[in-house]
C-alpha cells in the first residue's frame, strides 16, 4: 500500500500561484510514476500532470504553459507549481501514484481562484 499526502491548497486571486506538494509513504518501492489530477463539481477527475521515475514529464495539453511538475525521489515527493492561475483552475486536486499497476490516490486538496 502507498500513502499519498498532499499538502498546499488554499485560496488564490487569478493571476496568483500556488505550489502543491505530495509526501509518499508504505511501500515505496516499484512506484513508477507520480503526479497530479483534478475534479471540479459536476466533472469528472481530469489528468494535470504526471512523471515517471525516469523523470518524463505528462501534461494536460491545456495547462502545460502554467504548470510544472517536479519529483525528488530521494524523498519520494511529487511538488506542482501552478502559475497564472485562472477561475477555472478551481478543483479539488488529487496526488497520485501509480505502482505495480495500481493507482493510488491522495485525498485531495482544494483549490479555489477567485476573479
Amino acid at each position: 500500500q502507498v500513502q499519498l499526502v498532499e499538502s498546499g491548497g488554499g485560496l488564490v486571486q487569478a493571476g496568483g500561484s500556488l505550489r502543491l506538494s505530495c509526501a509518499a509513504s508504505g511501500s515505496l518501492v516499484g512506484i513508477v510514476a507520480m503526479g497530479w489530477y483534478r475534479q471540479a463539481p459536476g466533472k469528472q477527475r481530469e489528468l494535470v500532470a504526471t512523471i515517471s521515475y525516469g523523470g518524463t514529464t505528462n501534461y494536460a495539453d491545456s495547462l502545460k504553459d502554467r504548470f510544472t511538475v517536479s519529483r525528488d525521489n530521494g524523498k519520494n515527493t511529487v511538488v506542482l507549481q501552478m502559475n497564472s492561475l485562472k477561475p477555472e483552475d478551481t478543483s479539488v486536486y488529487y496526488c497520485y501514484a501509480l505502482r505495480l499497476n495500481t493507482a493510488y490516490w491522495g485525498q485531495g486538496t482544494q483549490v479555489t481562484v477567485s476573479s
